[in-house]
């Protein structure tokens, strides 16, 4: 779309060149003449404007977005229709920079630490949005941009989230570039903040790569490879990349959503123990509704018997391993072993006690009445032989 200089879109904003072109949009820089900087126009498509429930669930989508502000977030400052051309827009921040779709067109790949920290920012704005109940739905290399200051931030929240509940989806189709969607998303089932951590696993896993994780021509291919199992480790197919940070993208990419990362802030803290060599906890969850759940379980306690350097480098264990410490039943204590002898032995050890009390008091007596006859006998040696004995017998009982 092209104007003359003095005339203005929606009033305000002198449109100037293109800075890219989609399915549903155009976006164009353009100059805010009321606040006299540059942002980025977003021009949607003009056959969604056609679509009324497109253009309501639009305007609610693009207010929750705007009310997102974060650094790594791009701001949304306006949006509405413009009277003359009838063009739905929205007005966002303008970011001089580099889109990551940019940097893997210019690079091929990127080195795992720039990996790291563009994940682990977007993790950032992700964790954000989510907490305050906004899902992107769309997230792919074209809506992580990164400025100057190596700043990433997160474009496009809302679209995807206002087409997928318009009339213009018709049955079957699925908002959002098929490469980045999450299986649950592939079978038609909402999305949720899990399914763009999923999206963010591919966005990495490509980024470290240099390609997709998986190579379906069709939606149709992708959602069949994805139930199959998950892709080829990354470190496998890229030796440079740690296996501390594969296994971090590994379960970002697990084929069930409660196999993920619980949140972004999750995610951001396991890609960056990721490159001081701490690898994530594996998934407990069967990877898809047709693994078996105890073969699950016991890969689990598999790794989890390893050596901690073979369970990061995801090595095999050299020998059967003895079950986990906690599945054997340690033997009693010795203390734990007395308590077991309960009131029986401590009624022995006091009828003891009373037979040995009752054994000196008849020994007194019996001194007493010998020392009052006229022939004196000799029993102290038996007398003190008979209670050294039986203190023996009441030490042993009670010891």
């Amino acid at each position: 779309m092209t104007r003359g200089t003095d005339q203005l879109f929606a009033g305000r904003y002198r449109l100037d060149r293109r800075l890219g072109v989609g399915g549903m949009s155009t976006v164009q820089l353009a100059f805010d003449t009321r606040l006299e900087r540059y942002v980025a126009v977003k021009l949607l498509a003009e056959h969604l404007a056609a679509d009324s429930n497109f253009v309501a669930r639009f305007r609610r989508e693009a207010l929750a977005a705007a009310r997102l502000v974060h650094p790594n977030v791009v701001q949304v400052y306006d949006f509405g229709t413009d009277r003359a051309s009838g063009r739905q827009f929205i007005v966002m921040e303008h970011v001089e920079g580099a889109s990551c779709a940019e940097l893997l067109r210019d690079k091929g790949r990127l080195e795992p630490a720039e990996v790291v920290d563009i994940c682990a920012q977007s993790c950032r704005g992700l964790d954000y949005a989510h907490r305050n109940g906004v899902v992107h739905r769309d997230v792919k290399p074209g809506n992580l941009l990164k400025n100057r200051e190596d700043v990433v931030k997160l474009a496009d929240f809302g679209i995807a989230k206002a087409a997928e509940d318009s009339d213009i989806t018709r049955v079957g189709s699925v908002i959002g570039t098929a490469a980045y969607l999450s299986p649950e998303q592939a079978r038609g089932e909402p999305a949720g903040p899990a399914s763009d951590l999923y999206a963010l696993g591919v966005v990495a896993y490509q980024l470290c790569a240099g390609r997709l994780p998986y190579q379906g021509a069709s939606l149709t291919d992708l959602a069949r490879q994805q139930e199959a199992g998950p892709p080829e480790a990354l470190d496998r197919v890229v030796p440079d990349v740690p296996p501390e940070l594969s296994a971090v993208i590994m379960r970002a990419l697990h084929g069930n959503a409660a196999g993920r990362f619980a949140s972004a802030a999750e995610m951001e803290e396991a890609l960056r123990a990721a490159m001081h060599g701490v690898a994530p906890e594996p998934p407990t969850t069967a990877y898809s509704e047709h693994e078996d759940a105890t073969a699950v379980l016991d890969r689990t306690e598999a790794t989890r018997a390893m050596p901690p350097q073979a369970a990061r480098r995801g090595l095999e264990p050299l020998a059967p391993q003895r079950p986990p410490a906690r599945a054997r039943r340690a033997p009693a204590p010795p203390l734990a072993r007395r308590r077991k002898r309960g009131w029986g032995g401590r009624i022995f050890a006091l009828l003891v006690i009373a037979v040995a009390i009752g054994a000196i008091a008849y020994g007194a007596l019996e001194i007493q009445e010998l020392s009052n006859r006229p022939e004196v006998r000799e029993v102290g040696g038996d007398l003190q032989e008979s209670l050294d004995a039986l203190r023996e017998v009441i030490r042993d009982n009670t010891r």
